[in-house]
């Protein structure tokens, strides 16, 4: 079966206006061509969409039945193209909660010297993937990176955990923390797209209680009224900065490694340099 484009703009066209040659007008085609189209869409079909008199047409049930989709169709159609026009000089750059913190600046504006035909958007998405299996993004970083064949990845860099609490916690009053701390009283997380979980805590030493939330807001929400602690990437300290939490470095805690990953064969076309540039962020390299 070969359906042609063509075919359904002539077939809906003719359902909207009414009759073949009012339908060639609004195409800006012959009748002669929007017939043979609607009748090759029928013998492709095999079934007659359009009653058809002296002076006018109307619809068949099966006319009825596959109208809706014909539109859809062509909607869709229309959606792909637009989709690729704009995003031709575009890379969007995921990510579920923090883009690169401090290094997020400093990565927009080396991005606007050195790219002069692409712009970078950063998209926020609390997903797995941050956007990639969604579709939102094109890249995205991660900070734990799910098993997932569909997607390749690459580390550009590490970041430091760090304690976030109220301002009024008895461990505000410390300049570092430990994990054990930590735990003795309730943690929030995020275990859909944090970068901590309860792993992290060693065997026998984990959170006295654990409050699920499902984004940052949350998050920092749960943690100003002083309910739980949290524990999260150097990132977050820059980027959400809230009144009434603070935030202290967890010193017994392993780093946080930071992935650029994309979608398997999918390598954005500015990807080396967006790669690139993240490395040399996160390294500090010129």
């Amino acid at each position: 079966m070969s359906i042609e484009l063509r075919q359904l703009r002539s077939f809906v066209a003719v359902a909207e206006a009414g009759t073949f040659t009012d339908a060639a007008i609004d195409l800006g085609l012959s009748q002669a061509a929007v017939s043979r189209s609607v009748a090759g869409l029928e013998a492709t079909l095999g079934v007659r969409l359009i009653h058809r008199t002296t002076r006018s047409v109307s619809l068949t049930p099966a006319g009825e039945r596959a109208i809706a989709y014909a539109r859809r169709a062509i909607a869709a159609v229309g959606d792909l193209e637009k989709a690729a026009r704009e995003g031709a000089g575009t890379i969007r750059l995921g990510y579920a909660w923090s883009a690169l913190g401090g290094h997020t600046a400093e990565l927009q504006h080396r991005w606007e010297q050195e790219s002069t035909d692409t712009e970078l958007l950063l998209v926020k998405s609390n997903t797995p993937t941050a956007g990639l299996q969604e579709g939102a993004s094109d890249m995205a970083i991660l900070r734990r990176v799910p098993q997932s064949g569909a997607l390749a990845y690459e580390q550009v860099g590490v970041e430091r955990r760090f304690c976030a609490m109220a301002s009024d916690d008895v461990l505000a009053r410390r300049r570092t923390v430990t994990l054990a701390q930590i735990a003795g009283g309730a943690v929030a997380i995020d275990s859909r797209t944090g970068s901590a979980t309860v792993e992290l805590w060693p065997e026998g030493g984990p959170p006295a209680k654990i409050i699920e939330i499902h984004d940052i807001d949350d998050w920092l929400t749960v943690i100003g009224s002083g309910r739980a602690r949290g524990v999260t990437a150097e990132s977050t300290t820059h980027q959400y900065r809230r009144q009434g939490v603070v935030y202290r470095p967890v010193r017994d805690a392993p780093a946080i490694p930071v992935s650029a990953a994309w979608r398997k064969g999918e390598f954005p076309a500015s990807g080396a340099l967006l790669l690139g540039l993240l490395k040399k962020l996160y390294g500090g390299l010129e």
